[in-house]
């Protein structure tokens, strides 16, 4: 599994995280690790299924911003 963690800036009330919440809940192979305002943490299963969130939160009307959302280790002990 891969952990992303994507910007959603316009998500920023409960009625937001709550939309995004729905459009998302139910894709297979999506962990929803913690929402909150303007950001989504995830895990997902592969490349496909990131598309696939992507597109769901796109479809519920908002923007995800920013690079490919892949969190990586910063320390070179775990890489």
């Amino acid at each position: 599994m891969k952990n992303l963690e994507l910007s959603i800036p316009d998500m920023q009330s409960a009625h937001c995280q709550s939309r995004v919440n729905g459009a998302i809940k139910d894709i297979n192979g999506v962990n929803i690790e913690k929402l909150e305002a303007g950001k989504l943490a995830v895990s997902v299963e592969n490349d496909n299924v990131k598309q696939e969130l992507v597109q769901a939160i796109e479809k519920a009307g908002y923007k995800v911003d920013g690079g490919d959302g892949e969190k990586t280790s910063s320390c070179s002990c775990c890489v």
